[in-house]
Formats: structure tokens, C-alpha cells, sequence
């Protein structure tokens, strides 16, 4: 019951600093949704479309380039309003159809379309979009303009026919079929990879965050005087661990349940996806337990469990997908897995993209429990010495 109650002691510390409250619970479900919403998902390049007339064929023009499936159209009021947007990046580019366009057309003459862009470079694809719905409508606009130069009808007369005949003209289609091993984050939600990478991250920091505290009680005496009274070494170990435990797991579950239910993220199997959660657990509060009892400044100790936090998941994958790694760098690919991070991250990817089992995953448990044996171990060694001399 001892150390149950110096780890409630502990969890009642770390709530009651506001601080806390934010980095443990806000902050990691706003950086989910930047990330994201920035970088999760399909992505769609944004054209701005000005159509300066409301004739017929300028908006049939705005209703094909609506029409292509990679390309969100936004329809801007001016010319300048959508250079701007271009320049600012808030437009990939942008198309003007001229206020004669209907007119010139009609008469035979030459049209110009504008199309703005930073670079051609940047915009190449979607120039190529853009010129395909240019060409099919010009291809209703030739066939118009042969049945007039032949004395057949009127130009309008033939447009019209034209354009309801259109449909009827077999299309070619080209069929896509995918070869090879698909890239795993494709098949990941907008949300999902994000939601992964940035607990791990959490919980790992705050729980090194959280070696401060352990620092605290044993410089101002604390543990010394519970040790005073008929507590034994072993219960205080115990409930500082746990302490620290129960906010790391709290957290996860916060960040897991929490993006369930408002990103709709898929965390696969909920008992597998939380048995990862309590084994990373305890090696980030076996981690903190380590630095409490190395360190014997908690400054130092904070400054260091956020540079190590942030270090070993980067290079754990967490800021960039492993995937990715192993694409583009197969060695830090092979040592990304020093770290804990590399193993929970490829536990989730396991029950996630490939429906794994209890059986897939027990050898990333396995390292797992390893990691916090070995963290646990050092850190109660040091812990007793330190406490008892």
C-alpha cells in the first residue's frame, strides 16, 4: 500500500502544475493535427480559375478544369487577387480565362489563356492538366468550325451539336495497375502516422521530463525521511516507478483514445495496440527512473531528458518515417533501432497496415521489455546505493 501511495503522491505532484496539463495533454493533440492536416492524406493542388465573362464556352472551360480528379479548383475574384495567392503559396497557380473568350472564339480569332505560376518547374503537372481540358474542349470547338467551313450549319449551330454529341465518342482509357510492395504510408490515414509517431514521442519525453521530480525528492530528503520511517527501500522504489508509469500510460491512453475519436484514427487491434502502449511505458518511466537517480540537478537532468527525448526519436522514427529511412538510407535504418522508438514504431505498423497478431508482434514486445528490464535494473542499483549511504 506504501508505494501506491508515494505514486499517487507522485501523479498528484505532476497534475497539479498547469504546465503539465498542457505539454501532457493539449500540445501533443494540436502538433497530431498540424502534421496531420499538413502532411497526412491525398494531396490535391490548389488552381485558382477567373473567369472573367459568364458566356457559355468560358464556363464550360471552368466546368472541365473542375473536372480533373488531382485538382482542387478554387475560383479567385480578380487576376491580381490570384497572382497574390501564387506568390503567397496559397495557390499553386492559376488559369484566367479572358472576358472575350466566347467572343473571339466565335469570330475565329485567337485566344490566350493565362496561366501563373511561381516556376514551370513546380507547376509542370498541373499545366498539363490544364492544357488537356483546354485541348478537349477545343477538340468540340474544331469540329464545330470544320461543319461550318463545309457549309453544313452555322458555327453555333454545329458547336451545339457537337457538345451533346461529345459524350457518345469512345474515350481511351488507361488502365492503372499497381506492381511490386505498395509504400506502407499509403495505405495509413491522414491521421494515422502522425498519431504513432507523436505518442511514442510524448510519452517518452515527459517521462525523462518527469526525472526531475525523482531529483527533487531525494536532494530536498524526501526519500531519505520515508526511509526514516517503516518504509522499506523497495517500497519507495516501487511507488516512484509507478509514479512515473501512471503518467506515461496516462498520457497514451489520453493521445490514443483521444484521436480515435476525433481523427478517426486507426490504432488496430485496441488490446495489442495497448499492450505496446504499457510496454513503451514502462521503458520511458524506466528511462526517467534511470536519469533520477544518474543525475543530481534536476535543471541539468530536464535539459538533458529533452535533448535525449527529442534525439532518440528522430533517429527512432518518429519525425521521419522509418519507411523512409530504409528507402533512402538502409544504415540509419539498421540503427534507428537502437532505440525503443524504432520497435513500438514497427509493433503499431504491424497490427496496423498488416492486421498482425499477438504472435507478429512478440518479438518488438519482447525488445521492449528488454529495454525496460535493463533501465529498471540500473536505475534501482543506483537508486539504492544513493539512497542508503
Amino acid at each position: 500500500m506504501k508505494s501506491f501511495t508515494i505514486a499517487a503522491v507522485n501523479l498528484k505532484r505532476f497534475v497539479r502544475d498547469r504546465s503539465n496539463v498542457f505539454f501532457v495533454f493539449i500540445f501533443p493533440m494540436l502538433l497530431i493535427l498540424v502534421l496531420g492536416s499538413a502532411f497526412g492524406g491525398d494531396f490535391q493542388a490548389r488552381l485558382g480559375v477567373i473567369a472573367e465573362s459568364e458566356d457559355p464556352l468560358a464556363q464550360d472551360l471552368v466546368t472541365r478544369l473542375q473536372a480533373i480528379e488531382t485538382v482542387a479548383v478554387v475560383e479567385a475574384d480578380s487576376a491580381e487577387g490570384a497572382l497574390r495567392s501564387v506568390e503567397r503559396g496559397e495557390l499553386e497557380a492559376a488559369v484566367i480565362i479572358p472576358a472575350d473568350y466566347d467572343e473571339a472564339i466565335g469570330s475565329g480569332r485567337t485566344v490566350s489563356v493565362e496561366f501563373l505560376a511561381r516556376s514551370a518547374q513546380e507547376a509542370s503537372s498541373l499545366r498539363s492538366n490544364v492544357e488537356s481540358a483546354i485541348t478537349q474542349q477545343a477538340v468540340v470547338l474544331r469540329a464545330a468550325r470544320f461543319a461550318e467551313s463545309e457549309g453544313l450549319a452555322t458555327f453555333d449551330a454545329a458547336l451545339s451539336t457537337a457538345t451533346a454529341t461529345e459524350g457518345f465518342i469512345g474515350d481511351v482509357s488507361v488502365d492503372v495497375v499497381a506492381v511490386g510492395e505498395a509504400f506502407a504510408l499509403d495505405e495509413l490515414g491522414q491521421f494515422d502516422s502522425s498519431a504513432q509517431t507523436q505518442l511514442l514521442l510524448f510519452v517518452f519525453l515527459t517521462s525523462l521530463a518527469g526525472s526531475s521530480a525523482l531529483i527533487q525528492t531525494r536532494r530536498l530528503g524526501v526519500a531519505r525521511r520515508m526511509i526514516a520511517t517503516p518504509t522499506q527501500v523497495r517500497n519507495v522504489l516501487v511507488g516512484e516507478g509507478l509514479g512515473r508509469f501512471a503518467v506515461a500510460l496516462v498520457q497514451g491512453l489520453f493521445i490514443m483514445i483521444g484521436t480515435w475519436l476525433i481523427f478517426g484514427v486507426d490504432w488496430g487491434d485496441p488490446i495489442l495496440a495497448t499492450v505496446i502502449l504499457l510496454l513503451f511505458s514502462l521503458v520511458g518511466s524506466g528511462a526517467a527512473m534511470l536519469m533520477g537517480a544518474v543525475f543530481s540537478n534536476d535543471e541539468q537532468a530536464g535539459g538533458m531528458g529533452v535533448l535525449l527525448g527529442l534525439g532518440l526519436a528522430a533517429l527512432g522514427g518518429c519525425m521521419m518515417p522509418l519507411q523512409v529511412f530504409e528507402l533512402i538510407a538502409p544504415g540509419l535504418y539498421t540503427v534507428a533501432h537502437i532505440t525503443p522508438h524504432a520497435w513500438g514504431l514497427e509493433a503499431f505498423d504491424s497490427i496496423v497496415l498488416s492486421n498482425g497478431t499477438f504472435t507478429d508482434i512478440a518479438v518488438f514486445l519482447l525488445i521492449l521489455v528488454g529495454y525496460a528490464v535493463v533501465f529498471y535494473a540500473l536505475a534501482i542499483w543506483r537508486l539504492r546505493v544513493v539512497l542508503t549511504r
